[in-house]
């Protein structure tokens, strides 16, 4: 009748997030929910153009009722990539200088200068709930927790040597991945966000990738326009509930 499953790190003793719901009787759903042993984030994939689509459409609501039911809220709808070769590599604009930055505390002042003002709805919700430090520390760590080597980390410069933002190309368990894409306030509006986009594409590819997942909010537009300026082809939509 109802149906659920829970996702996390092998060696974790909670998950993170709910990761799959489906059922025939609401109410059963519901009542799963209320009575599993976990509460977490619902992830729910769909198809791109689900609210075109009646019966998908109407697959979703009912998705999102039955986690609103017991306490859930709407956070943000994500857009989720993947890229291949045939996509075609974008040629580097070369406005911009990369190089690596070992050190973690210079990493995290940058992730706190990026997270003044971000778009980011899971970025924006940690910083009113917790503060710019623990926003900051949250996607060092999760960066740090992915399998991708750090040292493909890069931060970016401008001709003039000012910070312009940071890159953190790497893994997951099933392919490579755009970690983290991101400009400085100072130097936002002037398409930074596609030289660091290219700069990733390129520096996965050439450790090997076939494939480059990623994702950004749909309310984050330059960010999106950067991923379709450079061939990233949507796969999925992704609604977070929180």
């Amino acid at each position: 009748m109802a149906r659920a499953a829970w996702w996390g790190e092998p060696d974790a003793e909670v998950p993170v997030v709910l990761d799959w719901l489906d059922f025939t009787d609401f109410d059963a759903a519901v009542h799963l929910l209320r009575t599993a042993a976990w509460r977490a984030e619902f992830s729910l994939l769909t198809p791109p153009g689900w609210r075109d689509r009646a019966d998908v459409a109407e697959e979703v609501a009912e998705r999102i009722q039955a986690v609103e039911a017991v306490g859930l809220e709407f956070l943000v709808e994500r857009y989720f990539y993947d890229w291949t070769p045939e996509h075609g590599l974008p040629s580097k604009p070369g406005l911009l200088t990369f190089r690596p930055e070992p050190d973690d505390d210079v990493v995290l002042e940058v992730f706190r200068r990026i997270h003044v003002g971000s778009l980011d709805a899971h970025v924006r919700r940690t910083v009113e709930e917790h503060g710019l430090d623990a926003a900051a520390r949250e996607d060092l760590d999760i960066l740090r927790g992915m399998p991708g080597p750090r040292d493909w980390w890069r931060l970016a410069y401008a001709r003039e040597g000012d910070l312009v933002g940071l890159i953190a190309p790497t893994r997951n368990p099933h392919a490579h991945v755009v970690g983290y894409v991101a400009v400085v306030p100072e130097h936002r509006g002037h398409g930074y966000a596609y030289d660091l986009l290219v700069e990733t594409t390129h520096e996965l590819t050439g450790h090997g990738a076939e494939r480059i997942v990623a994702g950004t909010d749909v309310a984050n537009v330059p960010m999106a326009a950067a991923f379709a300026k450079a061939g990233y082809p949507v796969r999925a939509h992704r609604i977070d509930l929180v």
